[in-house]
């Protein structure tokens, strides 16, 4: 499906790092529908900018690539969800909120790495953004997704610390194994792996043997 192409705007007074926000926002849907193979020029048409605007922000298309490689990495949007759920709620009902905000976050990261996988494109030897961004040439892909996984656990166990008087677990080891079985739903070869984020924490909390008594 091709983009509607926005029209061209000035944009007086924005920063770099805005302009460079507004580029990556316009070419991550892209990269998921075309990967790699996306133009500039496209990318340019979709932001409503002039293509030469994206050569003053970035290097080059490497430089666009790794930005939004970099975004749908980032945890920052999940994390604020996480931190918004209310911490009164039941505890199963806010497992269930943050499983859905961590599904549909490794959905969109490993839906455009993947098409940029397939394009050819590899994500883990590029860097960062263009002039002016945070250093970024040269960091291995692993360590960031393990300082992203940290992240999310300690959100995560955050968000159980009300109950942990009530667990048999620490806290930090469920969250661990909540965030592990989200994650391991879109490792290779898992397409048919996708649990119900209610299913997953019903079995999390009450395991999935019944307990005498109860219905069959």
């Amino acid at each position: 499906m091709s983009e509607e192409p926005r029209p061209r705007r000035r944009a007086p007074g924005m920063s770099a790092e805005q302009r460079r926000a507004m580029i990556v926002a316009a070419a991550v849907p892209l990269l998921v529908e075309h990967g790699a193979a996306v133009t500039t020029s496209r990318i340019a048409r979709a932001a409503g900018i002039g293509e030469a605007t994206v050569f003053r922000v970035f290097r080059d298309k490497d430089e666009v690539l790794a930005a939004c490689v970099n975004e749908v990495v980032n945890p920052d949007h999940v994390l604020r969800e996480l931190a918004a759920i209310p911490p009164e709620r039941p505890l199963a009902e806010r497992l269930v909120e943050a499983a859905e905000a961590l599904r549909a976050h490794l959905s969109r990261l490993v839906t455009m790495l993947g098409a940029l996988t397939t394009s050819g494109y590899q994500p883990e030897r590029r860097g960062g953004p263009g002039p002016g961004g945070p250093p970024g040439r040269g960091t291995t892909r692993e360590s960031d997704m393990t300082a992203v996984r940290d992240a999310i656990v300690e959100a995560v166990v955050e968000l159980i610390r009300p109950d942990r008087e009530r667990l048999r677990l620490p806290a930090e080891r469920l969250a661990a194994i909540f965030v592990g079985s989200l994650s391991n739903q879109f490792a290779p070869g898992a397409a048919n792996a996708a649990v119900d984020p209610e299913e997953l924490v019903s079995v999390l909390l009450h395991g999935a043997v019944r307990s005498e008594g109860s219905p069959s």
